[in-house]
């Protein structure tokens, strides 16, 4: 029987999140990297800041119903929980990241307030909401039909709510992407059991059509440009190494894809954006 895309990536996440744990901590997304800093922020701290730094460009300032969608082991959902007293609903589709996250809750004393799910975001209802701010950090891109992604995320906002989204996408066309382009891309699609990414004006362009006002995007390739670099150093531990060989074939090949990233970032061809709109 065929394997789907999200048994793929929940069987991705389900077999790499320990080596990921081990070496980088519960924050499973880039760091930020301020252009005038003398001395750069450690990479855990730069995962914070960018955190910190959506929160302040989408000037997001208290929320009382958090939807952290893509959630991996939940270290923004705790996060916002803390820093709003909130209370966060986080999916992800990996059965590992929803035990490992839940059991991270509960030693942080945030069981109550804080709730993980193994669960697929597009099945999200209604009933599961509303939400004041819906969080999305590097996960939109493992949605294949990104219009009714957006539909969903509006649907389940409050009026007057925040929509948070982090995600990588392909440069702007045109000029047409180029036969060398597309087969990189393919690579990466195939790696990391992606769907087709899009352009950041496309996203746009399909956040206004599902309704969403003041609509805002932002390129930050060049302030995540310095996490690839760290991540493929320390894929390269003897730790990091005897951890990916006992994950299995599927984590062996995402290790080996960075290199496939790091070269589409050099290009220009694959970047790293942010957008926000509100529910009026």
């Amino acid at each position: 029987m065929p394997v789907t895309l999200n048994e793929r990536i929940a069987n991705f996440y389900d077999q790499s999140t320990k080596i990921w744990l081990d070496t980088w901590g519960e924050h499973m997304h880039h760091g930020y990297y301020s252009r005038n800093e003398i001395a750069p922020a450690s990479h855990q701290e730069a995962q914070v800041r960018l955190v910190t730094e959506m929160l302040k460009w989408g000037k997001v300032e208290s929320a009382d119903r958090i939807l952290d969608a893509g959630c991996g082991v939940g270290g923004s959902a705790r996060f916002l929980a803390k820093l709003f007293d909130a209370n966060v609903l986080g999916c992800t589709l990996s059965p590992v990241q929803a035990d490992y996250g839940n059991e991270y809750s509960k030693k942080a004393g945030l069981s109550a307030q804080v709730l993980i799910k193994a669960k697929d975001m597009m099945s999200l209802s209604l009933e599961d909401g509303p939400f004041d701010l819906i969080w999305s950090m590097e996960s939109a891109e493992h949605i294949k039909d990104k219009p009714a992604l957006l539909e969903l995320f509006y649907s389940l906002l409050k009026p007057g709510g925040t929509l948070l989204l982090a995600t990588w996408y392909h440069r702007l066309e045109p000029p047409m992407l180029q036969i060398n382009e597309q087969k990189l891309l393919d690579r990466i699609y195939d790696y990391y059991h992606l769907p087709p990414m899009v352009s950041i004006p496309v996203l746009k362009d399909m956040a206004m059509d599902a309704g969403f006002m003041q609509v805002q995007s932002e390129n930050w390739s060049e302030q995540v440009a310095p996490f690839w670099k760290a991540v493929i150093r320390s894929a390269l531990t003897l730790n990091s190494i005897q951890g990916l060989l006992k994950a299995g074939w599927p984590t062996i090949k995402g290790a080996w894809a960075m290199r496939y990233m790091t070269k589409g970032y050099k290009m220009g061809l694959i970047q790293f954006g942010v957008l926000q709109g509100k529910k009026l």
